[in-house]
């Protein structure tokens, strides 16, 4: 179960802090605070399954001390979200893959018979449309709009697909959290999510990718060599000054 929680958390908390980057670059003003927003629902789910997960543990750890205080081979994170996305075609073609999968994931989690993890859900299946929706508009408006962008958008696509794959690997999951009915099975949620963002593609005139899926065991603590260096960046106040509250 807290491997579960685990999982789930890290895939928020990582995107939350790539999002962050966005902040004063984003190509519009309202998308600073669009892109902002995003980050902070994500970083209020993972909070919310991180400490339930400490909770579970009850090892003394709170929170914080999942976030800070682990290394880089304790993260189950997918490597999809921790990889840099400093060109905004990458951000948007990422956030729809993620928000789409996000979304289908928190919308069954919401029927979950462990009442913290349906809680959280049905807070998180509201926010994660709207990211949906937000990552749509985008990919649309760039995929159909010059030829510059349709390029890019395009090559957007094509860079982060490879990556989608490992959404839905169930191999790190105790199959006996989705028989009775706590999880939901990753493979499951496959056909739905790529069902979805094939419809998006299809709108924004680009292809969908024909690219095998890239090698990414995020889900077991095989990283990829961008995130030591997210990590630095995310944990680096906390651990020089643990135990420090403001």
């Amino acid at each position: 179960m807290i491997a579960y929680l685990l999982a789930l958390a890290d895939d928020a908390l990582v995107s939350s802090q790539r999002l962050g980057w966005w902040i004063s670059r984003a190509p519009q003003l309202e998308e600073d605070v669009a892109l902002a927003n995003i980050g902070l629902d994500q970083l209020g789910q993972a909070r919310s399954l991180l400490t339930y997960a400490a909770g579970l543990e009850a090892a003394g750890r709170d929170e914080d001390d999942l976030a800070y205080f682990r290394d880089e081979r304790e993260f189950r994170n997918v490597c999809l979200v921790e990889r840099p996305m400093t060109d905004f075609g990458v951000a948007m073609a990422r956030l729809l893959l993620f928000s789409t999968w996000q979304h289908e994931l928190y919308t069954r989690l919401t029927g979950s018979t462990d009442e913290t993890v349906s809680a959280i859900a049905a807070k998180a299946v509201k926010e994660t449309a709207y990211h949906r929706d937000h990552a749509q508009h985008w990919v649309i408006r760039l995929g159909d709009g010059t030829e510059q962008s349709h390029d890019r958008m395009q090559a957007a696509l094509d860079a982060e697909w490879p990556w989608l794959a490992e959404l839905f690997d169930s191999s790190f999951l105790d199959p006996g959290l989705v028989e009775s009915g706590v999880a939901v099975d990753p493979a499951a949620l496959a056909e739905p999510v790529s069902a979805g963002v094939a419809a998006v593609v299809a709108e924004a005139t680009l292809d969908l990718p024909d690219a095998p899926p890239a090698h990414s065991r995020g889900r077991h603590g095989l990283h990829t060599e961008h995130f030591g260096f997210l990590l630095a960046e995310l944990q680096h106040l906390a651990r020089s000054h643990p135990g420090v509250t403001w």
